[in-house]
């Protein structure tokens, strides 16, 4: 199979293993994974913060973020297509008392005027809007990138206003070699950030929560309640340093395979815009198919795709998906989108 639903697919490299299985562990619940510590001091001086902590899944991540800088019955305020409303399932309320308020989606290009406008001050018996928060790259708009110089007008417009910024930054990885800006830039503009080790990167689960070292030794706590305390942990922090010194920059062969997609498929009316990283969205509606009929033909032919919506669907590049296998899998979608789907 050729399998194009997600970067989280992937399994272990036979080097990741090696690391894995290599790896000094202790008791993470106590602070004493030597591989776990490590890891969190390195990401955090990636990003120019002073901590972070290792978590099960990125969600988990968010959701600390956000807990910490929203206090319960408070308000953060985030694009209407953000994975923190979407695809959290009611996290911020259920966990944190989070009140959310959305912009509209915007292709995920945030306008910083409009947010501004957004934002409510204490008083005035309203909701009071405690923090922003943005996606880098942005999963719902195909893996846009937000420019570097709109995330500074939005940095502007919340210090003015006096709140905070969270990035759920996911696949920040792919946004830092596609417009390449350091991570400790992206890392100086947010108050926190999540980034993924189990998106594009390759290690088979975790994610980290990055912020000052006030705000993670309250985020230990938070793990803990959320049930996210780990134990000999570092046979999975090993995997994600191996991930971050081995599988970081050949990213950028993945965006250069998610062109060559996008650019094969061009011709039959089903991709908007060339893609920014290694995010493919289809937008069948001009095509006849609808997408689970698509991807359900796909998979009968060996090439795996993921539904996002009645006509919606999405191709992702990422470790195991090389120049043969796109050649595969433009092969059998080419011939698909030329016939009529079975009445």
């Amino acid at each position: 199979m050729v399998d194009l639903r997600s970067d989280t697919v992937t399994a272990p490299t036979p080097g990741m293993r090696a690391a894995m299985a290599a790896a000094e562990v202790g008791d993470d619940v106590y602070g004493e994974d030597p591989t776990v510590a490590a890891l969190e001091a390195e990401v955090a001086a990636l990003f120019g913060h002073e901590a972070a902590l290792f978590a099960p899944t990125g969600s988990m991540a968010n959701q600390i973020a956000l807990q910490l800088l929203v206090p319960p019955a408070q308000e953060l305020l985030c694009d209407a297509d953000a994975h923190v409303v979407t695809y959290e399932v009611g996290a911020a309320a259920g966990y944190g008392g989070i009140s959310t308020r959305t912009w509209p989606a915007s292709g995920g290009a945030p306008d910083p005027d409009q947010i501004a406008a957004m934002i409510r001050p204490d008083g005035f018996w309203a909701v009071p809007t405690r923090a922003v928060a943005v996606e880098q790259t942005h999963n719902l708009a195909g893996g846009q990138v937000i420019a570097v110089e709109t995330l500074r007008r939005l940095r502007g417009v919340v210090d003015e206003a006096g709140v905070a910024m969270h990035c759920d930054g996911a696949r920040i990885w792919h946004a830092h070699l596609a417009d390449g800006v350091p991570l400790a830039e992206y890392g100086g503009l947010f108050d926190m950030l999540s980034v993924c080790m189990s998106k594009g990167l390759g290690a088979p689960v975790g994610s980290l929560v990055i912020g000052s070292a006030e705000r993670i030794e309250r985020a230990r706590w938070l793990r803990k309640r959320m049930g996210g305390g780990m134990r000999q942990v570092g046979v999975l922090a090993a995997a994600a340093s191996y991930a971050l010194r081995h599988q970081l920059t050949r990213l950028v062969d993945d965006h250069a395979r998610a062109a060559r997609l996008a650019a094969e498929l061009a011709p039959f009316g089903v991709v908007a815009a060339p893609p920014r990283t290694n995010l493919v969205p289809l937008d069948l509606r001009r095509s006849g198919w609808d997408a689970p009929s698509l991807a359900a033909a796909a998979r009968e032919r060996g090439v795996l795709i993921s539904v996002l919506g009645p006509r919606i669907g999405r191709l992702v590049t990422h470790l195991h998906i090389d120049d043969d296998a796109v050649d595969r899998a433009v092969a059998v979608l080419v011939a698909l989108l030329r016939s009529r789907p079975a009445a």
